[in-house]
């Protein structure tokens, strides 16, 4: 008997041995989870920052395009107000008219380069057929030469900027 006692006592011990080590390996996993979670909450975190910085310096260049998105324009327009200064100047003087109508023409071309560099385009708008999308109808008038909804006349120019329209011709069209 004393034998099976001590079998029985040394694999007491061996299961007591196995059950505490199971509940260290469970305490290690739980560790271990609780380690990987916590480096997952500052990854998650630092990901977040990095958004956040990354919307303010978005926003803040989206500002600074707004602001200055006209500074290409207005260096491109300087020549032109330069030149119009100079014409202005001669005038006073009480130069030839005839010379400073020629002046101005000229400034009214490099301008018109300048605007049209930029996509800027002036309708045709005269003997087209209506189309409300490029035409403001002021009137209607009554014509023989020409069928009904037709263009007749251009009271104030249309431009077209790129593809889109920026400001529709004002016309009189036929009735």
């Amino acid at each position: 008997m004393d034998g099976e006692t001590e079998v029985t006592q040394e694999t007491g011990t061996e299961e007591a041995a196995a059950v505490n080590g199971g509940e260290s390996a469970e305490d290690g996993r739980i560790v271990e989870l609780e380690k990987h979670a916590e480096e997952n909450q500052q990854r998650y975190l630092r990901a977040q920052a990095d958004f956040d910085n990354f919307r303010r310096r978005t926003m803040k260049e989206k500002e600074e395009l707004a602001q200055y998105a006209s500074m290409k324009l207005i260096g491109q327009l300087l020549p032109v107000v330069d030149n119009f200064g100079r014409a202005i100047e001669a005038a006073k003087t009480g130069g030839d008219v005839e010379s400073f109508s020629k002046g101005v023409d000229m400034i009214f071309r490099q301008l018109e380069g300048v605007l049209e560099a930029e996509g800027l385009k002036p309708m045709d708008a005269v003997g087209q057929s209506f189309n409300p999308e490029f035409h403001q109808a002021i009137m209607t008038v009554e014509s023989e030469e020409h069928e009904e909804g037709i263009v007749v006349e251009e009271v104030q120019k249309g431009y077209v900027l790129k593809d889109k329209v920026l400001r529709p011709a004002m016309v009189k069209v036929s009735g």
